[in-house]
């Protein structure tokens, strides 16, 4: 398995993301995206579009690229479809479940196996959710401190309206699937749609 060993906040700085947005609280003393001001190509514009994606919720470019072609092959706006789809993986609803404190945190907990979907052990992170799924921590991880915090303690992030959870029980609840004004992300998915249409 490929996996990206960029610096996280080196990468950030020069997508312009916050780190804040990626779940860190190590924050630069450079602003983010300060970089020399030439003016950039519709074609530099377009790829820093994809880059930001891609790096935000840790996607390598072949699976990314799969994800385009699924949404254009589906109804309405193909961006958009796009952006819902990758919202919808395992590793990114735990995350937003707050089962891990960045998507890459949340990543391991679906590789290692401590994340069940519907009662069973799903490891694939890409793992595409369905609306009423359930997505609950293994009885046998509850005793990891970090879960033992997030029960105590609580979301730290909020949760977004498409999705239910019981911190108590460590479980959480697809409501209904997610939607373009559910991202909060700053992304101009249509410039990502123009790329791979050239």
């Amino acid at each position: 398995m490929a996996r990206n060993m960029q610096p996280i906040l080196k990468r950030a700085r020069a997508l312009g993301i916050s780190a804040g947005d990626m779940g860190y609280t190590k924050e630069s003393k450079r602003n983010p995206g300060s970089q020399r001001r030439a003016k950039k190509s519709e074609y530099a514009l377009q790829l820093k579009e994809k880059q930001k994606v891609k790096f935000v919720y840790g996607i390598l470019e072949k699976q990314f690229h799969k994800y385009y072609e699924k949404a254009a092959n589906q109804k309405g706006n193909t961006g958009d479809n796009m952006l819902v789809l990758i919202e919808r993986r395992l590793d990114n609803v735990a995350y937003r479940l707050n089962f891990g404190k960045t998507r890459r945190m949340a990543r391991q907990m679906v590789t290692h196996g401590h994340l069940l979907v519907n009662g069973k052990k799903v490891d694939i992170a890409s793992y595409e959710i369905k609306a009423g799924d359930e997505i609950s921590v293994r009885e046998k991880s509850r005793d990891i401190p970090f879960f033992k915090q997030l029960r105590e303690e609580g979301a730290e992030r909020t949760i977004p309206q498409w999705l239910e959870f019981d911190a108590e029980n460590l479980k959480g609840r697809v409501v209904a699937l997610p939607t373009r004004a559910d991202i909060d992300m700053p992304i101009e998915e249509h410039m990502i749609v123009e790329f791979y249409s050239r």
